[in-house]
């Protein structure tokens, strides 16, 4: 119950500041009309707009400051053309989103992981720039308040001396200096060890954050009507304390809060309607122009797939742009679907309502109109589906922005919403490839941030909608009035607003009538049939886990591919990445194992997973660890023949000298010989201090040895050892459960490896997986990554916990080639340690198990 009010709290509050922001607005703008507003907007001089774009471009390239300043802190210096995309891409988002929709820092991560920094540096670095952000704008809000005292009575919340709230905005800042010049300790904070920054660090990211406050504030400041009476000082300070509100909001972009606090404090200075109209422009400018083209250069990345020399920009961006593509697309629909409701909430131009008066009857001009509120609501709907790669989305959104451009036309002859909404098409047909999810619409989760998003669009056109007709008196009739003429503006704004609450709730409905999500069970027979003609066909042998039957399994919709995975606590941990043999499968099968953690509150964990599909999990917004490396020997290559194979080769005529012979028993011989298999599986048991293990190893199960086939060593017609048999796709040979009686002769594990492998060589396959070395591979470098240097000292010394170098050096001896392994896990010093001890438990096969020795 704690973790749904905290889940809901945020964006509930951010709903009701919002509210309380319209309201606010409604009453200073109680003596003007949408057209006042309109008006300023359309003579806004061609000089005062190009300054604001210049003012914009500055501004966004200090903050490229932010990174390269939080790099150094870290110690993980980047290119500047790296360091450059991350943070213009990152603030080109966070300042128009804002809320958990989609947040800077996990572009950070998806960016800075890809580039080889930890989690734990970039989360360091997303702490870095936002203490740089905040610790601007209190530095140059602080001195600004203290300089030129402003007039704070209009605030009731806030009706104090603009001198003591600057001097406490000051207080931070100060402190902050203090800390780096007397603390040498690094600042505890719970688990978290931050090292504090030395002024040579913290002036220039005092400076950075201030100098990109000031410019941003300059930006609205060349838009703003001329004053005898308000000068950059005063508007500097009102700017600042709007802006300090807004990010209190946690509304995106501070969206309703910041202009609704602007207008109180200068609505003496200036008209409301200008300023309205000022503050309008600046947020297309400063907020949606950069979002624009970060989303452009993303979508030429994409037209490089069908013309290999377009620009260098998209080249340049290749590596991230799949990663990132949907969740700008999913941005840039909602925004869409605001600009569709906007506009069905306010008047058209007349003039061009005069146009088309003379070419179009009437019934196209209100359909349209109704179709437009139909399509804006869709698309704001269609943005979580875009987001999660659903191709359905993919489509639909297709459809309506084609229907939403002609809608536009035909309603108003509106050419710049089309013009928008085209950019939009332009840039989503040549993406196709990157929505490949074939899952309902119904069955994605809308998160609260999601939820509030769609209602501020929604509670912003409605109120839109009264301004604009504010003068126009209600009545019933008003539902009935088709008109060209002005008359007919309101009626068609009560019925688009109805329109587009209507498409609302037949979405919410369908999704509360669908069926109860699905809840994981151990496989049953047949589900294990399938999963083993998956496996038998499947080129890696780790598929042949999911006959132990501990795991869940689950398919795609077709069942010809399938994920295994067990839960601990929230640990949702899938072994392995998911059994497909097309790239299409593996990566729904990925995408809906993490829904079906979020819908049961889990963190989706992706246990030794290949190099060949990180990029699938950085697509899912997971951080990428380093477990270890698998030894595979290459067959073909394998013999006992010559000079350093001369310790093997002795070894083997020993032991067959001895009376020890390799036997394979096939599948149907198998059941005859459990009894046997069982009395050398207890031997080995008993000189073991641990029991029997599992999910990712094999555990002694008499359903499961059926499958076979056994290879096994006999002394004289004693059964001493035995290993079953994987056999992927003839092409990869590996052994799961492997027993020997402690009293056979030495070298026994030997002879029954050599033997394998040697008639895996004669059977035709390629590889004969030996299995994993736990840390293997890390490397203990002064900036190598935390987690890789915490694992390189454990493989080194770690003798006493488990023979991590022994267990390396054993399988290194039959010259495998050594490849690494991963670990994608949700990021964060509080998840990923639990994480970790699940997926211990998980292999221990309980809590208890894992800690007794």
């Amino acid at each position: 119950m704690k973790a749904l009010f905290a889940r809901l709290a945020g964006p509930l509050i951010g709903l009701v500041l919002f509210a309380g922001a319209l309201w606010v607005l409604h009453q200073a703008l109680a003596e003007y009309r949408y057209q006042d507003v309109v008006a300023y907007l359309r003579h806004l001089p061609s000089s005062q707009l190009f300054a604001a774009l210049l003012g914009t471009a500055l501004s966004y390239l200090v903050t490229t400051g932010y990174d390269w300043l939080a790099l150094r802190y870290v110690r993980r210096p980047l290119p500047w053309s790296k360091v450059g995309f991350a943070a213009l891409l990152s603030y080109a988002f966070s300042n128009s989103v804002g809320l958990s929709v989609l947040t800077s820092s996990s572009l950070r991560f998806r960016l800075y992981s890809s580039w080889g920094l930890s989690a734990v540096d970039i989360a360091r670095i997303v702490l870095f720039t936002t203490l740089t952000l905040w610790l601007g704008i209190l530095t140059v809000g602080g001195g600004v308040l203290m300089l030129v005292p402003l007039d704070l009575s209009a605030i009731p919340w806030l009706n104090m001396d603009s001198r003591l709230l600057g001097l406490l905005l000051l207080i931070p800042p100060v402190a902050y200096l203090l800390l780096g010049v007397l603390r040498r300790q690094p600042l505890r904070l719970g688990h978290w060890q931050l090292p504090m920054a030395r002024p040579r660090l913290a002036l220039p990211q005092l400076a950075v954050g201030a100098l990109d406050w000031v410019i941003a504030s300059l930006v609205l400041y060349t838009l703003l009507p001329a004053s005898e009476t308000l000068g950059f000082g005063h508007l500097l300070g009102v700017f600042l304390v709007a802006q300090i509100a807004g990010l209190l909001s946690h509304i995106p972009g501070g969206l309703g809060v910041f202009e609704s606090l602007v207008l109180l404090m200068l609505q003496r200075e200036l008209p409301a309607a200008d300023l309205l109209g000022a503050l309008l422009a600046f947020r297309l400018i400063y907020y949606l122009l950069p979002l624009a083209l970060a989303a452009i250069v993303l979508g030429l990345h994409e037209l490089r797939h069908y013309r290999e020399k377009v620009l260098w920009l998209p080249r340049a961006v290749g590596p991230w742009a799949p990663v990132l593509l949907p969740h700008v697309f999913a941005l840039l629909a909602l925004i869409s679907g605001a600009v569709l409701l906007f506009s069905a909430a306010t008047p058209a131009v007349e003039s061009r309502l005069v146009w088309l008066h003379h070419r179009i009857p009437l019934s196209v001009l209100e359909i349209s109109h109704f179709i437009s509120s139909l399509v804006g609501m869709g698309l704001l709907l269609l943005a979580r589906g875009l987001q999660r790669r659903l191709d359905a989305a993919w489509l639909l959104a297709v459809a309506f922005l084609a229907a939403g451009i002609a809608a536009s036309l035909l309603k108003g002859a509106d050419y710049e919403e089309a013009i928008i909404l085209s950019v939009l098409l332009a840039g989503l047909l040549p993406s196709r490839r990157q929505f490949y999810r074939r899952a309902s619409l119904f069955g994605e989760r809308f998160t609260p941030g999601w939820l509030a998003a769609i209602a501020v669009v929604l509670l912003c056109s409605v109120w839109l909608g009264f301004f604009s007709y504010k003068h126009v008196e209600y009545s019933n009739e008003l539902w009935w009035d088709f008109s060209f003429s002005g008359r007919g503006e309101a009626p068609r704004f009560l019925r688009a607003m109805v329109g587009a609450m209507g498409v609302a709730l037949f979405f919410g409905v369908a999704k509360l009538l669908r069926p109860a999500p699905f809840e994981p069970t151990l496989p049953g027979p047949e589900e294990k049939r399938q999963a083993h003609a998956i496996a038998a066909a499947f080129p890696r042998s780790y598929a042949h886990l999911a006959l132990l039957g501990d795991k869940a399994l689950l398919f795609n919709a077709d069942r010809s591919a399938f994920l295994m995975y067990g839960v601990e606590g929230r640990t949702w941990v899938a072994m392995g990445d998911p059994i497909a043999a097309n790239e299409r499968d593996r990566r729904e099968l990925a995408w809906q194992f993490r829904e079906l953690c979020e819908r049961h509150g889990g963190w989706p964990v992706f246990y030794q997973i290949y190099p060949d599909n990180l990029g699938l999990y950085v697509e899912l917004g997971l951080t990428l660890l380093k477990f270890g490396e698998e030894a595979r020997v290459p067959l073909a290559a394998f013999s006992l023949d010559g000079k350093s194979r001369k310790t093997m080769r002795h070894s083997v005529n020993r032991l067959e000298r001895d009376g020890y012979r390799f036997e394979l028993v096939d599948t149907a011989a198998v059941p005859a010989l459990l009894p046997q298999l069982r009395a050398v599986s207890d031997a080995w048991l008993d000189g073991k201090s641990g029991g029997e293990k599992g999910f990712s190893l094999g555990f002694f199960d008499e359903d499961y040895l059926r499958i076979g086939p056994i290879a096994v060593v006999r002394h004289d017609t004693e059964m001493v050892a035995f290993a079953n048999l994987w056999q992927g796709g003839g092409e990869e040979l590996s052994v799961d459960l492997m027993r020997y009686r402690p009293d056979s002769a030495q070298g026994v594990m030997d002879y029954l490896f050599i033997r394998i492998m040697l008639w895996g060589r004669e059977q035709g396959f390629a590889w004969f997986n030996l299995g994993m070395a736990p840390l293997s591979g890390l490397q203990n470098r002064s900036l190598a990554p935390l987690w890789n240097r915490f694992g390189a000292l454990v493989f080194g010394r770690g003798e006493a916990f488990y023979n991590f170098r022994g267990l390396h050096q054993y399988k290194d001896k039959f010259d495998p080639r050594w490849e690494a392994r991963y670990l994608a896990a949700p990021g964060g010093m509080m998840v990923l340690p639990r994480v970790l001890a699940d997926l211990t438990a998980l292999i221990a096969r309980g809590y208890k198990e894992a800690i007794e020795p």
